[in-house]
């Protein structure tokens, strides 16, 4: 027999305990009545099942958990990024999005914003399991009209067109302060073979990673960052350093596909004196995506405000809690907007950044789209 209790609600995050336990159990039935059950004679343990398979809540479980806090709760969250990735795959991303696909982000937010999320072997799992499923597409899939786009860890995005495959900001992932969660070289390696280059717009950890770009400039791929990334590093001068000016465009030669990229590289800062590269390129097909890393500087809405009247911006990448979203879609007045940075796992629990807040935080009059880890959405206007 089940006996529900509520709590007084508080505006302060905690980490996860019993008091909430209800309420995760309650997100997974919910959600769980929005999954066909069609499949389900065909369904694995979650402890095995690919990326890409269907699964449900395990019948498997110990009678009780008493006295075993850590454990149930290494359980629940097992069978909650089980159940919930199998309703990414039921309801992938998409501009209006139903009921179902709006309760799994908030149950990934659930999982995600337990203190100890990255130290437990179900969010590693996940992590890999689903950069894995990214990986599959990211090798055999050919794009032959418009953007298609990865999400990966943190900002990390993958963007394909017909002609290149730009990275930005791809991290193993160490900085979830977690090895364990991190990816492998190996499976980084497989990801850098099939992109052309790599853009790094600031010095941060979880947007920086040494031997990422070590492994695109072993490829003879590309790596443009800010000029203060690695300075005292012997990889300092194998970076591409190309000119911070608003509106300008650049070329950047792709010696690996015989190709020159067009580029601007706009002049940002995270808060007041951190130099972070807001990227546009503009690719061979006149398609334009923008990442705009940790951009969070009042002094730069002096060229934010005016991108719109230099160039069309089919993809904006923000991050997602960016000091004034109305004004930065109007500033570049994208097509399509794919808020990033959600759910970094080094961050506090406060600065972690949940999914749910997008619903709010990027309510403005613009087509968005809300992806989380090795999801992809094809952009075709």
């Amino acid at each position: 027999m089940l006996f529900l209790s509520f709590d007084k609600p508080t505006a302060k995050m905690t980490i996860m305990t019993r008091k909430n336990i209800v309420f995760h159990s309650l997100i997974i039935a919910c959600l769980f009545t929005g999954i066909s059950c069609e499949n389900k004679s065909s369904l694995t343990e979650s402890s095995a099942t690919p990326a890409d398979t269907l699964s449900f809540v395990t019948t498997e479980a110990p009678r009780h958990f008493f006295n075993k806090p850590e454990e149930y709760l290494d359980w629940q969250a097992k069978q909650i990024l089980s159940l919930t990735g199998s309703a990414m795959l039921k309801y992938p991303p998409r501009i209006d999005e139903p009921l179902e696909r709006q309760m799994a982000m908030l149950m990934l937010d659930a999982v995600f914003h337990d203190e100890k999320a990255p130290h437990r072997e179900s969010v590693q799992d996940f992590h890999h399991r689903r950069t894995l499923f990214a990986l599959e597409q990211i090798k055999n899939g050919e794009v032959k009209s418009g953007v298609k786009i990865w999400k990966l860890y943190n900002m990390g995005v993958i963007a394909r067109t017909q002609t290149v495959t730009v990275a930005f900001d791809i991290t193993r992932g160490y900085s979830s302060k977690s090895d364990s969660f991190a990816l492998s070289n190996e499976i980084m390696e497989k990801i850098i073979n099939h992109c052309d280059v790599l853009f790094i717009s600031h010095r941060h950890r979880d947007h920086a990673d040494e031997e990422v770009a070590k492994m695109f400039i072993e490829q003879g791929k590309p790596v443009v960052a800010p000029p203060d990334i690695w300075e005292d590093k012997d990889i300092y001068s194998a970076i591409t350093h190309l000119d911070r000016k608003a509106h300008e465009i650049q070329s950047l030669p792709l010696n690996n596909i015989d190709l020159n990229l067009e580029v601007v590289i706009y002049p940002g800062h995270q808060g007041t004196d951190i130099p972070n590269n807001v990227v546009l390129v503009i690719t061979p097909e006149k398609y334009s995506i923008c990442h705009t890393g940790d951009q969070s500087s009042d002094d730069d809405w002096n060229w934010i405000d005016e991108v719109k009247n230099h160039f069309k911006v089919d993809i904006l990448l923000p991050n997602c809690w960016t000091t004034n979203p109305l004004r930065t879609s109007k500033g570049y007045n994208p097509q399509l907007i794919i808020p990033v940075h959600e759910n970094e796992l080094g961050h506090t629990i406060d600065h972690r950044e949940a999914y749910a807040l997008n619903y709010s935080r990027w309510n403005v009059p613009y087509d968005k789209i809300i992806m989380s880890w090795g999801e992809s959405f094809h952009y075709n206007p």
